[in-house]
């Protein structure tokens, strides 16, 4: 971050705004609404400003500024069009280590005025750090759009009842007697204007001893390839509530920015010939945490039940009748051929498609070769990094055309990614030439060869035949 977010409490406290013109008035009117009493300094000084320092206990001083303005002020803002007195202003502020802004200067700036969605006790912040203050603009407009104002009375309504509610539960309990009233039926009440029935309401929840379901969960969630734009609606919400988050090294960090911030996060993550946690024990481990009454994120790179070992996973669960949900992701060969402009399927190319293991659980790969070798499909290798010299041999060994169209995506979706476009004759060497990390994807077919018409995603990062 290149500013921390903070929230200053100003009520009935001194502020000093140094202008009078139009833009001083606009950080008037926030100072004003934050309960600030305004000190406002400058030769001339508008209407609205003398009135929002009148209200709310403030000054007025006619004249320059002087630094002695600063004595006993707990904030200062800088809004007139000398650059040299802004200059000032900041220089002697920050001596005093008083947080200072100065309008359309942030480098002379110890803070910065976000743009402010206000659903008050409920105040939402957005900032771009003064780079782009349209865009944080921008953001504002939309998040005005999908909160309603009613947010506003549903934070006081939880403020009123905050102490009861921590009186009457413990801290994990706490957490979900508020989700289910802030996402249920009593937020609708408060929503459609239906206050007193809102508070009738909390008040029989929290005489109701049952009312909190301790009952432990597992959510077994598809992340996706890479991009944190391809999750569901779904796998968000369920990351957004979890206790506990056991996550593999397929989840890409910007993914795990969206899990809950406080959260327990435990790295369960598997490599070839490199587990850092065996299946078995991943398996118990989920099973331990939800008998303790936990809600349990598994979270995995993209499809829980394509090469995903979700299955496995959650057939331990079902034999203690632990409650579990599956939200799908979009699986890497889906994603990964979408952003390298690779259609799996094509009326002229190619009328099925295989998606295979590179390597199965013995580590031997039992497959049929002589039907993937067939022409007219595609075909789609999973963690073929170490085999793909051996699938190219193979496949060409029976019968697939060495000049068969291959592409191996690698960190498919993420601003990393890179494809490079070889054959089967060809593509051992390319790899070999070109330093490749997984996770990776190996696209077989004649499909291959209509990525350089519809790439899309990062073209100069693609490689070529």
């Amino acid at each position: 971050m290149d500013y921390f977010p903070v929230f200053l409490d100003l009520k009935n406290r001194r502020c000093l705004l140094v202008g009078g013109g139009d833009i001083a008035t606009r950080k008037g009117r926030l100072l004003a609404r934050a309960g600030a009493r305004l000190c406002i300094v400058a030769p001339e000084i508008s209407d609205e400003l003398k009135e929002l320092a009148e209200q709310g206990g403030g000054e007025l001083q006619y004249r320059e500024y002087e630094s002695t303005d600063l004595n006993d002020v707990v904030l200062v803002c800088s809004a007139t069009d000398d650059n040299e007195l802004n200059a000032r202003i900041s220089e002697e502020s920050q001596a005093r280590y008083l947080p200072t802004n100065v309008v359309d200067s942030p480098k002379l700036c110890s803070f910065i005025t976000p743009a402010i969605v206000d659903r008050s006790p409920l105040v939402i912040a957005i900032s771009s750090g003064g780079e782009a203050p349209v865009l944080a603009r921008m953001v504002r407009a939309k998040l005005e759009t999908l909160i309603p104002k009613s947010y506003g009375r549903l934070a006081q309504l939880a403020s009123r009842w905050r102490e009861r509610v921590k009186q009457s539960f413990s801290e994990e309990n706490r957490r979900r007697f508020w989700e289910k009233v802030l996402q249920g039926p009593i937020a609708e009440l408060v929503f459609s204007g239906q206050d007193e029935q809102a508070e009738k309401a909390i008040a029989e929840d929290l005489a109701n001893p049952d009312y909190v379901d301790t009952q432990g969960e597992v959510y077994l969630v598809g992340g996706g390839p890479g991009d944190p734009e391809l999750l569901t609606l779904k796998a968000l919400r369920l990351m957004q509530q979890a206790d506990v988050v056991l996550y593999d090294r397929l989840v890409s960090p910007e993914v795990m920015e969206l899990v809950r911030r406080d959260a327990d996060r435990i790295y369960v993550g598997k490599r070839r010939s490199d587990h850092h946690m065996p299946q078995e024990n991943i398996n118990e481990l989920l099973l331990k945490l939800a008998q303790e009454g936990k809600r349990v994120l598994r979270l995995k790179g993209g499809d829980p039940f394509i090469f995903g070992r979700g299955g496995e996973e959650i057939d331990l669960l079902a034999a203690h009748q632990i409650p579990f949900q599956v939200v799908p992701g979009i699986t890497a060969a889906s994603g990964c051929a979408a952003y390298a402009g690779i259609p799996l399927t094509h009326r002229d190319h190619s009328q099925s498609v295989r998606f295979i293991t590179g390597h199965l659980k013995t580590d031997n790969p039992n497959l049929t070769w002589p039907e993937l070798a067939l022409p007219g499909q595609t075909l789609v290798f999973y963690m073929s990094l170490v085999g793909l010299e051996e699938i190219c041999q193979v496949l060409i060994r029976h019968g697939r055309s060495p000049q068969t169209p291959v592409a191996l995506v690698e960190k498919g979706t993420t601003q990393d990614q890179r494809v490079l476009i070889g054959t089967l004759e060809t593509m051992p060497q390319r790899v070999a030439e070109s330093d490749v990390h997984g996770p990776t994807l190996l696209i077989v077919g004649e499909v291959v060869q209509l990525h350089h018409e519809l790439s899309w995603f990062s073209p100069e990062r693609s490689g070529s035949q």
